[in-house]
């Protein structure tokens, strides 16, 4: 029975120390952090074949002012003589003509664009157009990308702050435990009041077990987001909440937007290739104009034999039916350009008001900060008092209790301010297209 709880001990140990290690802590500042989100993004991936496939779009609008090169050929072989009757004057034909049993044909045609009414350069011009508001896109989502870790950053650290208060105070709490029992048993206090000193250490505890799942959760998150192991611990830099720095009038910000903000850029591409495809959708009632040349050459044995055919001209094509079909392309293109007119003003009017809301929101946070630090001086001096109240026998139990619980919650207040407004203040930044990303 002692060897078998020695193996038992034995490897309770060896699966705590595989634990243990399993458990990868990892330090990251925000920045390093934003870094990480960026290169692991899988909307970024998404984002970067959307650019390949614009790229491919260009190349093919490219392709075609380029010269068209066909060549073909073929061979017959004919197992029933075939009835061959010709009809120049001076040539005999019929039953008596050469035996054909096989064909040979080959051509080659060269086709050059000189004229589609303006077609190909409207195609190239507007690919261009659509490549840049698919890498304007992919900026705008590096930056949303930025501003959701640093959210999720700020989650983890709020809880591993909450756990260090809680911790504190639940140390506190229990040394204030074992000092109420012992003046139990000297008679000094009441059993009630130790019982209710032992009902705030309980809440202290359910607090800090509330904020370890709290942690937990926000750990797993931030490395989903930056594509790391679920069970990599992350060690937060808790200095990034010191970054904010002075807020400028809202119009400043409104502005900012206006000439950085990446969807807004990305929207006036789409609207100069939009503009583009109704020009080429009108160019499709003209006509087209390519210079044409081509070589044949052929062989019927014993009967004809053709080469150096060659041939050059002007070719023009021209779709009678234009005349009476209306032309849906430009009536579809000119319905896009409208909805990205009406597109536009509605981001603009977005971009106000998200300006605006972040504004507030940002000047809201950083006053409640003033608000919690004044909160949590007078929580801290209430509880003092109360603490020296209690000792000469002027306050209850109760009282004390009460002052400690609204010490602990003003003391993370104070914290959770603080995150608070530096995270508003990147928020802001992200409304306006602004948001760094080092």
């Amino acid at each position: 029975m002692k060897r078998i709880n020695n193996s038992v001990i034995a490897l309770s140990l060896f699966v705590g120390i595989a634990n243990a290690n399993a458990q990868e802590k990892k330090n990251l500042s925000l920045d390093e952090a934003v870094q990480l989100g960026i290169q692991n993004s899988k909307n970024l991936k998404i984002d970067a074949a959307k650019i390949e496939e614009a790229t491919a779009d260009l190349l093919e609008a490219k392709n075609r002012q380029l010269p068209e090169l066909k060549v073909s050929g073929s061979y017959m072989y004919l197992p029933i003589k075939p009835n061959v009757e010709l009809k120049l004057p001076g040539v005999s034909g019929g039953a008596g003509g050469p035996e054909v049993h096989q064909v040979l044909y080959g051509s080659a045609n060269l086709s050059v664009p000189i004229y589609s009414g303006g077609r190909i350069k409207y195609g190239i011009q507007s690919a261009k157009y659509l490549v840049e508001a698919s890498k304007l896109s992919t900026e705008n989502d590096k930056i949303a990308i930025a501003y959701n870790v640093a959210q999720a950053y700020n989650n983890l650290f709020k809880a591993n702050q909450a756990i260090k208060v809680f911790e504190e105070n639940l140390i506190a709490s229990q040394k204030r435990d074992e000092t109420f029992l012992k003046m139990e048993n000297n008679g000094l206090i009441a059993r009630n009041d130790r019982l209710k000193a032992n009902l705030q250490t309980s809440n202290i505890e359910l607090q800090l077990l509330e904020a370890k799942n709290n942690y937990n959760i926000a750990n797993i998150n931030i490395d989903l987001l930056l594509g790391l192991p679920e069970t990599t611990e992350i060690d937060v830099d808790q200095n990034y909440i010191e970054e904010g720095s002075e807020v400028k009038p809202v119009d400043f910000y409104v502005n900012e937007a206006r000439e950085n903000r990446k969807d807004l850029q990305a929207l006036a591409q789409q609207r100069k290739a939009a503009e583009l495809g109704t020009k080429s959708a009108k160019a499709e009632n003209l006509p087209s104009l390519a210079f044409t040349g081509g070589y044949v050459a052929a062989d019927i044995p014993k009967f004809l034999t053709i080469y150096n055919a060659v041939n050059v001209g002007v070719g023009i094509s021209y779709n009678l039916s234009n005349i009476w079909k209306e032309n849906s392309s430009l009536k579809q293109s000119q319905a896009r350009e409208k909805q990205l007119a009406a597109t536009d003003e509605l981001l603009n009017d977005n971009i106000k008001l998200d300006v605006n809301r972040e504004y507030q929101n940002t000047d809201y946070s950083k006053k409640k900060i003033a608000v919690f630090e004044k909160s949590a001086e007078q929580a801290n001096e209430n509880f003092r008092i109360t603490k020296n109240k209690y000792d000469n026998g002027l306050a209850t139990m109760t009282e004390l209790l009460d002052a400690d619980a609204a010490q602990i919650s003003a003391n993370v207040g104070v914290i959770n301010a603080k995150a608070d407004a530096a995270l508003a203040y990147r928020k802001l930044l992200q409304t306006t297209g602004t948001l760094t990303i080092k």
